[in-house]
């Protein structure tokens, strides 16, 4: 491709991006088709020889858009939300013309450079302490790709820290402690690392959040058991809950009796709400920084910023180098070596690393703090909208109190008498089967201690006033028929509990 050709097609793609944006209300929010749809479409094999770009872009229209299913449509309720904008393409898009693997300081300094500097932006709009800042050459912060690595890397930092410590307690005794409500993120740095693993229980009573004297009592527990638990993965906004874990009592526990338990904080989604003053007691802020080992959360969820960008921050920036460095001689660097400057690759598990910080640069400077709090504010006013509906509702009812952007919700109509529980998940799973049968708004369900129900996370940039109106329109409907043909289920096999 000569540099026109090349210039023509990059000015194709950037309006054919622009128009998907624009068009996104009318694409169905789920892909129509079938698995193994595609290669059904493609041929058995790679060309032999090059074939035209224009039919390859052509092609991208006719069978890759088909098959997506679209996280940025404002009924994508789904999950949590994944944050994409136009600042952050164009970012990403400038990234990967560089190509620049940026391991260490010296083969792409700015890369580095770049990362220490808006990983300090982001914890000063976040309210994060200075002691996680790069400038203070003590803590620090560094990109990751998801809150699965960053909770990953400081697994392996906290049984580092713990073996140094402790170094006569054998490998098979260490522990990994999570709750019941954390996500498979923590159960997975288990299994990968091949450690023990205990999901402390939490209740719908303390609103699905761990308490400190249920933390000192498994503590106790394992102690006499043998066993050493050496880091906790709290959660600052459960999935499935949007749960609180209570880090002012944990953290008093561990930092006056265990010291030696690393907590991190895992706040993929909620943390980023931080940004606004008015929401930092709620998600515990003076907790973090006073008692976190570590903690993550999500600019590729709320914060605008495409995937991946997950932020790590470490109040003490020598246990990951402690735990991480590996420096054969063909990666030594004068940089490196005099410790003038950081090399990224000893702070995460890979090698290599993408360029990640320039999408930061470019949201971060288009849309300033002021931005990023319009859209965490924004967000929060359409679940309340949503929540309202579902309060004011004779056909619904919480299953867990409505956070940030997050209603967890059921269908439990008043014109039910004493439906057992099993009764209500049977209901309930005829309910989200229709919800989850539908491409124009998406849902996703999930299980709190037993009961069975249905998110609503609210967070794309294009959702308005009236998609919520839709979304409860829609949830009404729904409920209404799965409720009449449970009905009528019930009362043909004799089992009706309709009065």
């Amino acid at each position: 491709m000569d540099i026109e050709q090349f210039r023509r097609a990059g000015y194709q793609a950037i309006d054919r991006i622009c128009d998907y944006y624009i068009s996104l209300r009318n694409r169905p929010v789920i892909p129509q088709v079938e698995p193994g749809y595609l290669r059904k479409l493609l041929p058995a094999s790679a060309p032999t020889v090059g074939e035209d770009f224009q039919l390859i872009a052509d092609d991208y229209q006719k069978y890759i858009l088909p098959g997506l299913t679209h996280w940025q449509h404002p009924s994508f309720f789904a999950y949590f939300p994944a944050a994409c904008t136009f600042e952050s393409i164009l970012g990403e898009l400038y990234a990967s013309s560089t190509s620049n693997p940026g391991f260490n300081w010296s083969v792409g300094p700015v890369c580095t450079e770049l990362e220490a500097v808006v990983m300090d932006w982001s914890a000063q709009i976040l309210g994060l302490d200075r002691s996680f800042y790069n400038t203070t050459e003590v803590g620090g912060g560094v990109i990751q790709a998801t809150a699965c690595d960053a909770a990953l890397v400081a697994t392996v930092a906290a049984r580092s820290r713990y073996i140094r410590e402790h170094p006569q307690v054998p490998m098979e005794k260490l522990i990994l402690y999570t709750t019941t409500q954390t996500h498979s993120l923590g159960k997975k740095a288990g299994l990968i690392l091949g450690l023990k693993v205990r999901a402390l229980p939490v209740t719908a009573e303390d609103e699905f959040a761990l308490r400190g004297e249920n933390l000192e009592v498994a503590l106790k527990e394992d102690a006499d058991a043998g066993l050493h638990p050496f880091i906790l993965i709290a959660t600052v906004g459960t999935t499935s809950s949007g749960g609180v874990d209570k880090l002012d009592e944990i953290g008093v526990v561990v930092k006056e009796n265990h010291p030696s338990v690393w907590l991190h904080v895992d706040a993929a989604w909620a943390g980023v709400a931080l940004v606004c003053p008015e929401y930092r007691e709620v998600c515990q802020l003076a907790a973090i920084n006073s008692y976190a080992d570590s903690f993550c959360t999500n600019f590729h969820k709320w914060g605008l910023i495409h995937f991946d960008a997950s932020c790590l921050w470490v109040r003490h920036r020598t246990h990951l180098t402690d735990a991480l460095d590996v420096t054969p001689e063909y990666l030594r660097s004068k940089r490196g070596d005099d410790g003038t400057a950081i090399d990224y690759r000893n702070w995460n598990l890979n090698l290599s690393r993408r360029f990640r910080s320039l999408k930061f640069w470019f949201v971060l400077r288009s849309r300033g703090t002021e931005g990023f709090q319009k859209h965490i504010t924004d967000c929060i006013k359409l679940n309340d909208q949503f929540a309202q509906g579902i309060r004011k509702s004779d056909q619904f009812s919480f299953v867990a109190k409505p956070f940030l952007a997050l209603t967890v919700f059921r269908l439990a109509p008043e014109s039910l008498s004493h439906p057992t529980t099993p009764e209500l998940n049977a209901l309930n799973r005829a309910f989200y089967a229709r919800l989850a049968a539908r491409s124009d708004i998406a849902f996703t369900q999930t299980e709190l201690n037993g009961v069975f129900c249905v998110r609503m996370a609210i967070g794309t940039e294009r959702t308005v006033e009236g998609d919520i109106d839709r979304a409860l329109a829609v949830v009404g409907e729904e409920g209404r028929i799965a409720l009449r043909k449970w009905e009528r289920m019930q009362a043909e096999v004799g089992l009706c509990w309709v009065p």
